[in-house]
């Protein structure tokens, strides 16, 4: 199916981001800040209650990358009430198709694109979560949904589901992770689902492993549940209070038996580490007791973790059968002071893109970040980063919002009118980003 290899060394990184790269290595203990952990530690309890682990309700080019002219700007984004936005322009596709080895995807713009039809629905698409349904649960709003991602060098290939299907034929699809995860999973599945025409398709719903397959293709399309990717005493049954989690750091072994026999794996953790300043690690077996755990600072036990993954990929994947991704940190948008609506609440009521050029706000952690590309480029197996948090930064207007739901109830239209409690900033709707996030997973597949 695929033939394109990604080197290991962090040089060549196809996704390596510049905020990546100007970032120093870690060289121990680096505590966060209080008030960016103090913000993360009210939005994780806020998401132990929205989260459920219920089922859901390439060639390359020897021609010189043009660079974009300064002349093109983005479009003002449509307010609330306008149907299309005042100044808007249109695409000028004058630049070459995606090549992971010369175009980076982290550095460009969101450019508003009135002729964009996603190729689903909320409505249509019947394996989403009522959690990221934004439309059906009442937001009036769908101009988040036609802001195009246009990287500066080059243009992003379109997904084609059959193509996408074509090129997933025999194959297994696997993502790996947490909520956000799960949502780029109902993502590609939606996507491809347009392509395939009824009783040729189908959807074994469980609660840690749930699985599509394209009948025709022989493919399938595949999430399993494993928000730490290590082990943890709130992998099944949530615990709400994140100073009662342990993390077993040294393991992956019970999630990792369902990860073999994949053809193409996309790995994520992120969120559910920004609990606190620091981590309850545990080493050896949950069933000797869960009193002998450590705390230690969070980065500390993320890259402990991270190289127990590391770990695992590097003893257990052949390269030359699977091919492994990984998801950088989806941000969250709890703070508008971030991108300087200081009377804002949260997310809440955004209807635009963040138009300042490198936008990085409170929610996405540069430590975490760091630890990631550290540790995967010294990996014997070649993991590809999808590097989608610098894109996903600018989308304060793309969140579920008050149009969502918490403990599988819709929101109250008391609780809607309380956005600073109850409105969800950190996972998207659908259709929406993570459907761009599928497009860079498309155009590296």
């Amino acid at each position: 199916m695929m033939t394109m290899s990604t080197p290991s060394n962090s040089s060549n990184l196809p996704l390596a981001t510049t905020a990546m790269n100007m970032m120093k290595p870690y060289r121990g203990k680096l505590p966060l800040s209080v008030a960016t952990v103090a913000v993360f530690t009210v939005a994780f309890i806020s998401l132990v209650y929205t989260e459920r682990l219920s089922p859901l309700s390439a060639s390359n080019s020897t021609l010189k990358i043009r660079p974009c002219s300064s002349a093109r700007s983005s479009p003002a984004a449509p307010t609330e009430h306008d149907a299309t936005p005042a100044n808007h322009t249109e695409i000028i596709e004058d630049r070459l198709e995606f090549d992971p080895k010369e175009c980076s995807v982290t550095s460009g713009k969101w450019v508003f694109n009135r002729s964009i039809k996603p190729m689903y629905s909320d409505s249509t698409c019947p394996y989403l979560d009522r959690q990221v349904t934004c439309t059906e649960n009442g937001r009036l709003d769908s101009h988040y949904q036609q802001w195009e991602w246009q990287p500066d060098d080059c243009i992003l290939t379109r997904f084609d589901p059959e193509r996408a299907l074509m090129r997933l034929r025999g194959k297994r699809l696997l993502f790996v992770g947490d909520s956000l995860q799960r949502g780029q999973w109902q993502s590609f599945v939606c996507l491809v689902d347009t392509a395939i025409p009824p009783g040729k398709k189908s959807l074994r719903r469980g609660r840690t492993h749930s699985v599509f397959r394209a009948l025709e293709y022989n493919a399938t399309v595949e999430f399993y549940w494993a928000p730490f990717l290590v082990e943890s005493n709130s992998d099944i049954h949530v615990i709400a209070d994140p100073k009662k989690r342990v993390l077993k750091v040294d393991s992956v072994s019970k999630h990792a038996k369902h990860w073999t026999g994949v053809d193409v794996i996309v790995f994520n953790t992120y969120v559910w580490w920004m609990s606190g300043l620091r981590i309850n690690s545990l080493w050896g077996s949950f069933a000797n007791g869960q009193d002998g755990y450590e705390e230690l600072d969070l980065p500390v036990a993320y890259r402990i973790a991270l190289k127990t993954w590391a770990n695992w990929v590097d003893s257990n994947i052949d390269p030359n059968k699977t091919r492994v991704f990984f998801t950088t940190m989806s941000p969250t948008h709890l703070r508008s002071v971030d991108w300087g609506n200081k009377d804002g609440i949260k997310c809440f009521n955004e209807t635009r893109p963040v138009a300042k050029k490198g936008h990085w706000g409170t929610g996405s952690n540069k430590e975490v970040m760091s630890v990631v590309s550290s540790v995967v480029s010294r990996m014997k197996v070649p993991v590809t980063l999808l590097n989608i948090t610098q894109l996903s930064e600018y989308r304060i207007d793309a969140h579920t919002s008050i149009y969502t739901e918490t403990g599988g109830q819709l929101l109250t239209e008391g609780q809607k009118a309380d956005p600073l409690h109850h409105a969800d900033c950190i996972h998207w709707c659908l259709p929406g980003v993570p459907d761009t996030w599928n497009q860079i997973l498309y155009a590296h597949l």
